[in-house]
């Protein structure tokens, strides 16, 4: 009987670290799912939904330049998914793509020697890590970036950290995305611990709140505002932001990785952006790598 009542205890006990493992995601689950929705209803048919989504949009932009019956996979290129006109210069440019070199500078990067002997290649023995992360390390409690876990590598080597927007960093990342690209990896961010989901939950309430002197948050231009035109430019949406980085912007005229692209984005907003390397960074990218779960990793590329 006391054997059959331990039984029973365990078979419980298992079950409910089970279920509480799958509670951590639960309502990353169903922030990602109610994304994914806003914008397949969104761009299902553009025109239709100019008084829902659209108010600012002109009958001749909603007609013939936003693409509709968008499904969540298309949106990983930005705003290329529904910009028919810049879908042009995309694949255009994409034919010989500037950020080849890169690429190749990247893989030098990856197997070149330290001075102890070691390599990128020791610490990132499998380099298809790209939708990996960022990820929460569960021993630390915190979010480790790509950005961060390559200064790790080279500090815990003797080496001196790079920067963390461009230059070294964007070109072994530009690698690194390209070798999980090529082996059809996706985006697999995991919340396995309160503490994890905890960071996610930061990392959203930074994205969705207001701030600065404009009192806009990161959802007003690429959730709510995404197709919408600032200057001559479509604002990209959430969905997929993180798919493709680093990138080729044509305004830099080189490679930058997502912690250069968010920290611009936030002085757009009027606001002093985090430092790459701060936890309010690191949480921020967290949240908006899970909301593009799923998604194929498609980097480098290109943006204006």
């Amino acid at each position: 009987m006391l054997l059959k009542l331990a039984k029973t205890s365990a078979l419980v006990a298992i079950a409910a670290c089970t279920l509480n493992a799958a509670d951590y995601t639960a309502q990353a689950e169903k922030d990602r799912k109610a994304l994914i929705k806003y914008f397949e209803d969104k761009f299902a048919d553009p025109y239709a939904n100019a008084g829902t989504f659209f108010p600012y949009s002109t009958e001749d932009e909603l007609k013939n330049n936003i693409q509709g019956d968008l499904k969540w996979q298309d949106f990983g290129i930005g705003n290329y998914a529904f910009n028919k006109v810049g879908q042009a210069s995309y694949e255009e440019i994409k034919e010989m793509p500037p950020y080849e070199v890169a690429i190749d500078a990247g893989a030098e990067l990856y197997e070149k020697k330290f001075a102890n002997g070691n390599s990128f290649a020791i610490c990132f023995p499998d380099p298809t890590i790209g939708g990996d992360y960022p990820m929460f390390d569960e021993t630390r409690k915190e979010v480790v970036t790509l950005s961060s876990a390559i200064n790790e590598c080279l500090t815990s080597n003797g080496e001196k950290a790079w920067g963390m927007k461009k230059g070294k960093m964007a070109d072994l990342e530009a690698f690194i995305a390209n070798a999980t690209k090529e082996a059809e990896k996706k985006v697999n961010i995991k919340i396995e611990s309160a503490e994890a989901e905890a960071a996610y939950e930061r990392g959203k309430k930074y994205y969705y709140s207001q701030r600065g002197y404009f009192k806009m948050s990161c959802a007003t231009c690429h959730v709510q505002g995404a197709a919408q035109r600032v200057r001559n430019e479509s604002l990209s949406q959430l969905l997929g932001h993180t798919t493709h980085f680093p990138v080729y912007r044509l305004k830099w005229q080189g490679l930058g990785t997502l912690e250069r692209r968010m920290e611009g984005c936030v002085k757009d907003q009027g606001q002093n952006p985090p430092k790459p390397n701060s936890k309010e960074m690191k949480e921020l990218l967290y949240f908006m790598a899970y909301m593009s779960n799923g998604m194929q990793v498609d980097g480098p590329d290109i943006r204006k």
